[in-house]
């Protein structure tokens, strides 16, 4: 007999009766993460046997098609694969695809549970930590065939028990989030469902090594909304919670963040075979997965009664890299294909925001150094220390701004 997992909170109590399937978690990754999808790369036939997958575990659980009759949700980008090189002209478009499963409970707001599905490949977007990576399969059975079927396992979850109605689900799995959070961003800018009525966002990215000796769960985007901590502290584990203010990360939350969603992301941590050929199925914690999505589901059944979650403002990490002397609190949005850096989101307090850059302004000057992509902003950084002050041109409803930033 297995160990029964419990959580409890409020009174409540959630157990492994209640449908969470090692077996299926164990299943789900074995096959995202398998040779025979060769690394699931984005834009490749094997990405479209994963998204295959994923719809046809959708279907079987009887969620509805979250894009009007499709469960898939296309995309096209372009995407360079210089890193040194943000540029995207004349470079040939690319596509992506989303897949979206939908639970109507017939309730007024809807929470969103999603992950990345994609992976790197053969390592030819130049984003491999090996440091050999061509034709070597980077299966990604942490990152991210964990939290793909950790969304698989609670959309089953979901279908099967009905004690948290109050709420619709929108089940989402993502493509292009190892190229830059992009088709995350593609159904947040176009979304096939009303922003509005989203409460929040619940994201999974790596969460499949739990360490059984630390027991640390990661958990970002605990700022973004008032009620987050209270829940948090209100959980009785044996889990060692790790608790990150910030809305925006390295992950698909920070799409939802960006348009004023309150969210949360979910980690074990990193660890030696991250983007290597080494992230296999054979290292993954099933069990202690399944503890992490047991504790997202007391996150869930502890907002049921609640009215729709206020969403905050959050503390933002520095965007600039190890070794700037200066940033200037901006997110840039790395999926913009025009001249210029597009700005994504402005953090409160630093130069930036003092200066007046506003969320959508294109940066095309810092000084005296043209801007055309990100890496031009990157390097334009360089050149400033503490103290310094310098104009910032921007373009802002189709006429440039002048301010002045001092960082």
């Amino acid at each position: 007999m297995k160990k029964i997992i419990s959580l409890f909170i409020a009174g409540s109590f959630i157990s492994n009766a209640q449908n969470i399937s090692e077996s299926n978690i164990q299943k789900h990754i074995a096959y995202l993460a398998s040779d025979k999808l060769n690394g699931r790369g984005t834009s490749t036939d094997d990405e479209k046997k994963a998204a295959d997958y994923i719809a046809k575990e959708f279907k079987s659980l009887g969620l509805t098609p979250g894009n009007d009759k499709s469960y898939f949700y296309n995309f096209k980008f372009k995407k360079n694969l210089n890193p040194h090189d943000t540029s995207t002209v004349n470079l040939p478009e690319r596509t992506g695809i989303n897949v979206i499963g939908f639970l109507d409970n017939k309730a007024l707001f809807t929470i969103v549970i999603g992950a990345h599905y994609d992976h790197l490949g053969f390592g030819k977007d130049h984003n491999s930590l090996d440091a050999n990576p061509d034709g070597k399969i980077h299966n990604g059975a942490d990152d991210n065939a964990s939290g793909t079927s950790g969304v698989l396992e609670l959309a089953s979850y979901f279908t099967q028990n009905k004690q948290t109605e109050k709420y619709n689900f929108l089940f989402m799995c993502y493509s292009g989030e190892e190229l830059g959070l992009i088709g995350s961003k593609k159904w947040c800018d176009a979304p096939s469902y009303p922003l509005e009525k989203i409460n929040y966002m619940i994201n999974m990215d790596m969460i499949g090594r739990l360490n059984d000796s630390t027991k640390k769960l990661i958990i970002y985007g605990v700022g973004t909304s008032p009620v987050w901590v209270p829940i948090i502290d209100g959980i009785k584990s044996d889990l060692s919670i790790k608790k990150d203010s910030a809305g925006i990360g390295p992950s698909d939350q920070t799409s939802f963040y960006l348009k004023n969603i309150p969210v949360l992301h979910f980690f074990t941590g990193q660890h030696a075979d991250y983007h290597k050929p080494s992230d296999d199925v054979e290292k993954i914690n099933i069990k202690g997965e399944a503890k992490v999505l047991y504790y997202i589901l007391n996150i869930i059944t502890a907002t049921e009664n609640m009215d729709k979650l206020t969403f905050l403002k959050t503390r933002n990490p520095d965007t600039g890299k190890g070794g700037f002397k200066v940033t200037m609190g901006i997110m840039p949005d790395y999926t913009y294909e025009g001249k210029g850096l597009h700005v994504d989101g402005v953090s409160d307090g630093k130069p930036a925001a003092k200066a007046g850059v506003l969320k959508g302004d294109i940066i095309i000057q810092l000084g005296e150094h043209p801007v055309g992509n990100v890496q031009d902003y990157m390097k334009a950084l360089g050149h400033f220390k503490k103290g310094d002050s310098t104009i910032v041109r921007v373009m802002r409803d189709g006429k440039e701004v002048s301010l002045t930033v001092t960082f």
